[in-house]
């Protein structure tokens, strides 16, 4: 295995378990996240900001599990698909805890320099993670 691929199997246990002491062995200090625009947070930046996602998603789901699918590499790129289970335990978007258990389906390509990541593209069911959470949207 790679030291990319090594990189990314060890961020994804960082989610897991919230040790946030492994930040800095992963991610780069310029390191930019990119998620959907309807996300509360679209942009991310450096160590604080993946401290700060952590953070609020453990607070949130606070047996947050990432379970990788798929993983490959080409170049400076490596792209995962996984599945994200928690039980919402805690607020989340101004959500009160429901107790439910929510799975959400992800995928996010990853760029490394310097043998961190640097930069990240996540793509997630952010309507099916509202609708696990209770949240009514209208259909027109």
């Amino acid at each position: 295995m790679t030291h990319q691929l090594t990189t990314i199997r060890r961020l994804h246990d960082l989610w897991n378990t919230g040790d946030l002491s492994q930040i800095e062995t992963i991610y780069h200090p310029g390191f930019l996240a990119h998620w959907p625009r309807s996300s509360e947070t679209p942009q991310r930046t450096g160590h604080d900001g993946v401290r700060y996602g952590i953070d609020r998603i453990r607070t949130a789901f606070p047996d947050w599990t990432e379970t990788v699918a798929d993983i490959f590499e080409a170049g400076d790129r490596v792209t995962t698909r996984y599945v994200s289970t928690g039980t919402h335990r805690g607020r989340f978007w101004d959500i009160e805890p429901i107790g439910r258990a929510i799975e959400i389906e992800e995928i996010s390509i990853y760029r490394f320099a310097d043998g961190l990541v640097v930069e990240q593209w996540c793509l997630c069911d952010e309507l099916g993670r509202l609708f696990q959470l209770g949240c009514e949207v209208s259909h027109s």
